[in-house]
């Protein structure tokens, strides 16, 4: 069985490997992106269909489940990526992914 840690260290860790995916051009990075975008700003940037992660590798899938169990286990209230240290990471996945001239693949 595999134990997933939701600690605020293990949440940086595991966004410290999930940025360089969605910041790729892999079958995987559009939804590791959209993932960490809808935690940003759902309504405006879209939303994570939970069913992609059946699309992940399983340590990456490992990865957002540490993520959304740090927010879960959070007794402080809401906690965005950028109050971790990730703002300007998630500047330009937000440009890589929702400006339409540089989207990969097109």
């Amino acid at each position: 069985m595999t134990t997933v840690a939701t600690d605020y260290d293990s949440a940086r860790a595991a966004l410290t490997r999930l940025i360089p995916i969605a910041m790729s051009d892999t079958g995987q990075s559009k939804r590791v992106a959209d993932f960490l975008m809808a935690w940003w700003n759902g309504p405006d940037l879209g939303h994570f269909q939970i069913a992609d992660i059946f699309g992940l590798d399983v340590a990456i899938a490992n990865d957002i489940t540490t993520v959304i169990g740090f927010l879960g286990q959070n007794d402080r209230g809401a906690v965005y990526i950028d109050s971790l240290g990730f703002a300007e990471e998630m500047q330009d996945i937000i440009a890589l992914w929702r400006s339409p001239a540089s989207r990969p693949g097109t």
